[in-house]
């Protein structure tokens, strides 16, 4: 199943959110998130028509119920105001941010 075909809830689990999300943000969260994981950078930017801000790697492992991973926080600006949402990358998140390795890595 490629990447833009997976559901939004395979690759993150949403653990505080005072905005609504909507798919498509789920993903750019998402997407924000393996790239700061796979790159073990601290922080980037999140761009969308309807939403921006800034995504941080917290560099510590979050569970939420069985479900364990790596987690971030957003905080972003939307047409419904500014907000915070608190999310882990799944096990499924994790198992593509190091498959899909960008080919200036693999050198």
């Amino acid at each position: 199943m490629a990447e833009g075909s997976t559901p939004y809830w395979y690759l993150i689990s949403v653990l505080f959110s005072s905005v609504p999300l909507t798919p498509a943000l789920a993903m750019s969260l998402y997407q924000v998130a393996r790239d700061l994981y796979r790159e073990d950078q601290a922080a980037g930017e999140v761009w969308q028509e309807l939403a921006q801000g800034k995504v941080r790697n917290l560099r510590k492992a979050f569970a939420f119920g069985s479900i364990t991973g790596p987690g971030f926080e957003a905080e972003i600006e939307t047409e419904r105001g500014k907000g915070r949402v608190r999310f882990l990358l799944t096990r499924e998140g994790v198992e593509r941010a190091k498959a899909r390795r960008r080919p200036e890595m693999l050198n």
